[in-house]
């Protein structure tokens, strides 16, 4: 089955005296591009965090956020009093100076850089462990909703080949017309040219084996059908299959393109038109196909 590239996941759980939670978020990209956003103590893993993701994401644009939900006193920020009376002192001074009101310069003061800061502590190994166990969590969850829109997208793209297929069908209805149409043009022809009467039949049959020859669609029709079905298999199997399946509808694209080309019946083309329009259809999700 196949898997689509968007998705979302999200895992919480304690990493030592902290709570913390990962959010995890998947959208369709040629290759694997990561974006972690980690808290200062937690970017020693990235290492190790880009490696799990590789390990079970394989392809997509990917968005990692880790949030410190809560943590123990011991590890809460601390207020640096000097550094807060410096910036106070001054901006009072400054206020003062300035004649303006100064009701609110301990709420400035206190979003100063380096006002309050945390004694963190190394990760352990334990923490580590845990950090990355939760990762995988929301991995697991992002890839659960992968499974689910893929599941969707698979149905959507079995139909829109459903009804190309339904459309051949449809456009070969008027083949026998076609080829009478093609008859009376080549009589036509040679009318402008020959008497009627004596009209030379061997030449005739020459000029109708030409037509035939060029307009003829069957090997197009054939390999039509054969690449529908491909496509249909290949979405019933397992891995990465967005890639195999963006050549395979390169590939109906081709015969859609040449059946169009020969048709020169106006029904027929009519046909091929709402081929293509399924065709896009099938290109556009295709892009989001893992």
């Amino acid at each position: 089955m196949i898997h689509s590239m968007t998705g979302f996941g999200k895992a919480e759980g304690n990493v030592g005296d902290r709570k913390v939670n990962f959010q995890i978020r998947s959208l369709n990209s040629k290759n694997l591009d990561l974006n972690l956003r980690l808290p200062g103590i937690f970017r020693e893993l990235e290492g190790d965090m880009r490696k799990l993701i590789g390990d079970y994401l394989y392809r997509g644009k990917v968005e990692l956020n880790l949030n410190i939900e809560q943590q123990s006193s011991s590890n809460a920020p601390k207020l640096n009093r000097e550094l807060f009376k410096k910036y106070f002192e001054e901006m009072q001074a400054l206020s003062e100076e300035l004649n303006t009101k100064s009701d609110d310069l301990i709420a400035t003061v206190s979003r100063f850089p380096e006002v309050f800061s945390a004694e963190e502590e190394d990760l352990s190994d334990d923490d580590k462990s845990a950090c990355l166990s939760i990762l995988k969590e929301a991995i697991e969850a992002l890839n659960e909703f992968r499974v689910a829109e893929g599941e969707q997208l698979m149905n959507d793209l079995k139909q829109q080949i459903k009804d190309i297929l339904n459309f051949l069908e449809e456009a070969l209805k008027f083949e026998d017309a076609r080829i009478d149409a093609f008859r009376e043009r080549v009589q036509q022809r040679l009318n402008e040219h020959i008497d009627s009467a004596n009209i030379d039949k061997d030449r005739f049959e020459q000029e109708m084996i030409y037509y035939m020859e060029k307009f003829d669609i069957s090997e197009e029709k054939v390999r039509l059908r054969s690449h529908c079905q491909y496509f249909l298999e290949v979405l019933d199997g397992e891995g990465q299959q967005g890639k195999k399946l963006n050549f395979i509808a390169q590939e109906i694209g081709r015969e859609i393109n040449t059946l169009g080309s020969k048709a020169n019946h106006a029904e027929m083309q009519k046909q091929v038109v709402l081929m293509k329009e399924s065709l896009e259809k099938i290109k556009e999700q295709i892009l989001n196909v893992l």
